[in-house]
């Protein structure tokens, strides 16, 4: 039986936006992780989509971003129709 290695929408979709998020506040990976206090690598995994966070992390990083949990998430929302119409999933 083949694995599935596709990742879900909503991972890949989150990770955007960290990444997008991060880079516009003008922080390097690696910076923004320690502000986080999660591992660089972890968060490298985070931008990619491969990383299914616990609400403790996405705290911290929404936190470190200086945003309000509400309005991550109503970006989230964007993102992640632009992930679903990219793949064709109408999963939500």
């Amino acid at each position: 039986m083949a694995k599935n290695t596709a990742k879900p929408p909503i991972l890949v979709a989150f990770g955007q936006l960290v990444r997008e998020q991060r880079k516009a506040k003008g922080y390097s990976q690696e910076a923004f992780a320690d502000i986080c206090e999660i591992d660089r690598s972890y968060m490298g995994g985070v931008e990619r989509g491969e990383r299914n966070l616990a609400l403790l992390n996405i705290e911290r990083i929404v936190a470190a971003l200086e945003l309000k949990p509400s309005d991550f998430f109503k970006d989230l929302d964007a993102c992640w129709a632009k992930q679903d119409s990219a793949t064709g999933s109408d999963e939500q």
